[in-house]
């Protein structure tokens, strides 16, 4: 889990300078559901939220591209890169899929 978690983390970054400091990424953690198949979830990690969501809906994502299309439940902006990590693998845990339960879906 972690392994792929690194992987679709590993996507290209966003550099957005602000004032006094150097360039930093933005990550999204986003949950999509699909909309033909409501029992179908995703949670996945991206620094391109828009660019992203369109790739599962044209089906560029082999994880996904079954259950299209997708709507976008949630979107979690982060400026930390290892805590929008740690929150995707959390999200992907039994606990956090709870927490998602409870909270998104």
């Amino acid at each position: 889990m972690a392994k792929a978690a690194r992987r679709s983390f590993s996507e290209g970054g966003l550099s957005m300078a602000r004032p006094g400091m150097g360039a930093h990424v933005v990550r999204y953690v986003y949950l999509l559901q699909s909309i033909r198949n409501p029992d179908q979830r995703y949670v996945g990690i991206t620094a391109h939220l828009k660019k992203r969501f369109q790739e599962h809906n044209a089906g560029k994502s082999p994880h996904t591209s079954r259950h299209r299309p997708w709507e976008l439940v949630a979107a979690v902006r982060f400026e930390n890169d290892a805590r929008a990590a740690a929150f995707e693998e959390y999200l992907k845990s039994g606990s956090g899929r709870a927490f998602a339960r409870r909270h998104f879906w």
